[in-house]
């Protein structure tokens, strides 16, 4: 039998797939070398999450690979029409990131309850101010993404004491539909966005959802930089319309140093840190094994994507 070809898509530090040896023909492409090499490959391992290089490459003739594995949850940085349209499986690393991205958002809802970004600029300035801040416990939050991630902070903000709603796609037991998310996002503290970015949630969060907010209400956003329509955020945060926000996602990343969202006030900018944590780059390339082990055996794989919804339906 002829040993598979496994091509991986670079990043630095590369994955350590020592489990794979004698099992896998192991190459490397990054962005200039990756269409030349996608014919020769059975597997694409895309390590480099923060590339379009799939997706520049993949349409061209010759073979392509039968399943492509990232190792990101969200999968838009790769899927093309001409992926798409092909037999190849779309995996993704669903799992890995729940817990640590609800811990990140009990955080930030934490820090601007608490406002920990105001108490740590008084005390670079030496200042003695005593503020009352908010009560989290009894607040509201309505967490618009009901996949893993979004069950996590759900779960996460319930362990704090407040109330919330999941939104999903389709509504079922325990999740609204996207007809509620108006009425539900006008009573809401917090508005947390964890979903992910197709054709019906980009630029879902525009003026006329911020308007419908709360003067008091905080949104953050863990899911896609293109679910908010960065201008009409701007623009709430500027009139205050809301009262803050936190944003670990951009449609432009890294964001640029001339961005207006580097000065804007109540918003607290991070670099799409929301779900690394140490070690999450050897449970990243471990859970990747554990595919292979299946691909090689024949047997079904985990975290199927429906290529044409961009995301792994829920059970």
């Amino acid at each position: 039998m002829t040993t598979p070809t496994l091509l991986v898509l670079d990043a630095d530090p590369p994955p350590r797939l020592g489990r794979l040896t004698g099992r896998a023909r192991i190459e490397h492409a990054d962005a200039a070398t990756l269409a030349g090499r996608l014919p020769r490959a059975d597997v694409l391992l895309v390590w480099d999450v923060t590339s379009s290089a799939v997706r520049e490459a993949w349409p061209g003739d010759g073979p392509r690979p039968r399943w492509v594995h990232t190792a990101s949850a969200g999968v838009d940085h790769l899927m093309c029409p001409a992926l798409t349209a092909s037999a190849t499986v779309v995996t993704n690393a669903r799992g890995i990131f729940d817990q640590p991205v609800a811990e990140y958002v009990a955080a930030l809802v934490l820090a601007m309850a608490k406002d920990l970004p105001r108490t740590l600029e008084l005390q670079r300035e030496r200042v003695w101010r005593h503020r009352e801040t908010q009560r989290v416990a009894g607040t509201r939050a309505v967490v618009v993404g009901s996949g893993p991630v979004g069950r996590a902070i759900v779960r996460a903000l319930k362990a704090l004491g407040v109330t919330t709603a999941l939104v999903g796609r389709t509504p079922r037991t325990g999740v609204h539909g996207p007809d509620d998310l108006d009425r539900l996002i006008a009573r809401a503290d917090w508005v947390i966005a964890a979903a992910p970015l197709t054709e019906q949630t980009r630029g879902m969060f525009d003026a006329r959802r911020f308007g419908v907010m709360q003067p008091s209400a905080r949104f953050v956003n863990v899911g896609r930089g293109q679910l908010v329509v960065t201008e009409a955020l701007a623009d709430a945060l500027a009139r205050r319309w809301i009262a803050g926000a936190a944003l670990d996602v951009f449609a432009s990343e890294p964001l640029p140093s001339g961005s207006p969202l580097w000065g804007l006030p109540g918003l607290v900018v991070s670099p799409h840190m929301s779900g690394d944590t140490v070690g999450r780059l050897d449970e990243l390339a471990a859970q990747f094994v554990e595919f292979y082990t299946r691909w090689e055996a024949g047997r079904p794989l985990a975290n199927v994507v429906d290529k044409r919804r961009g995301y792994v339906p829920g059970h």
